[in-house]
C-alpha cells in the first residue's frame, strides 16, 4: 500500500506495481528456503509495513478516533473507484454493515496464483484503517473473496465516548 494516501493513481494500478515486483521476490524466497518458511517472512515484513502506513496516515487526520477513521475511508474511496462493488446494510451511530459482493483485487490476485500476497497487501489494511480509530471503531470480518468466500462480510462497530 502506499505511503501517501493523496496518491492520485488508482489503487488496484498502485497494487499491480507492487505485484510487479513482490512476486519475483516471494517466488525466489521459496525455491531458496521453501514456500513455508519464506510465506512466513514476507508475511511479517509486509504486515508491519502496512500497518504503520496506515497508522502514519491515522495520525494526519484530525478530530476524534472514529473522525480520523472516516477521513482515511474518505481519501481512499476514491481511489478504489468502482474495482470494489458493496452492498450496504447499515449505516447509523451504532454501525456500518456491508458486503463487498465483487472485489478486483481478489480477481487479480487470483488470477496471478497469489491469494494470500492479496490478503496481505489488500485485505489486511482494512483492519490497519479502523485501527486508526480505536478504540471507538472496531471492525470484524470472518470471510473475504481472497479467501474464496462469495463476499467479504464487513460489519464495523461505533463505541461512544
Amino acid at each position: 500500500m502506499s505511503a501517501q494516501v493523496e496518491n492520485s493513481i488508482p489503487l488496484l494500478a498502485e497494487v499491480k506495481l507492487q505485484a510487479q515486483v513482490l512476486i519475483p521476490i516471494l517466488r525466489t524466497l521459496r525455491m531458496e528456503m521453501g514456500k513455508d518458511k519464506a510465506d512466513v517472512i514476507v508475511a511479517r515484513a509486509l504486515r508491519d509495513w502496512v500497518r504503520s502506513v496506515y497508522l502514519r496516515i491515522g495520525e494526519k487526520q484530525a478530530g476524534s478516533p472514529r473522525e480520523k477513521w472516516q477521513g482515511v475511508w474518505n481519501e481512499l474511496r476514491p481511489r478504489i473507484g468502482d474495482v470494489v462493488e458493496r452492498e450496504l446494510l447499515r449505516d447509523d451511530n451504532d454501525a456500518r454493515d456491508y458486503n463487498v459482493k465483487r472485489c478486483g483485487f481478489a480477481e487479480f490476485f487470483k488470477a496471478l496464483g497469489e491469494p494470500e500476497l492479496g490478503a496481505l497487501l489488500v485485505c489486511d489494511f482494512d483492519y490497519y484503517v479502523a485501527e486508526v480509530g480505536a478504540p471507538t471503531v472496531e471492525l470484524t470480518r470472518t470471510q473475504t473473496i481472497m479467501e474464496g468466500a462469495p463476499y467479504c462480510d464487513f460489519r464495523y462497530r461505533f463505541k461512544r465516548g
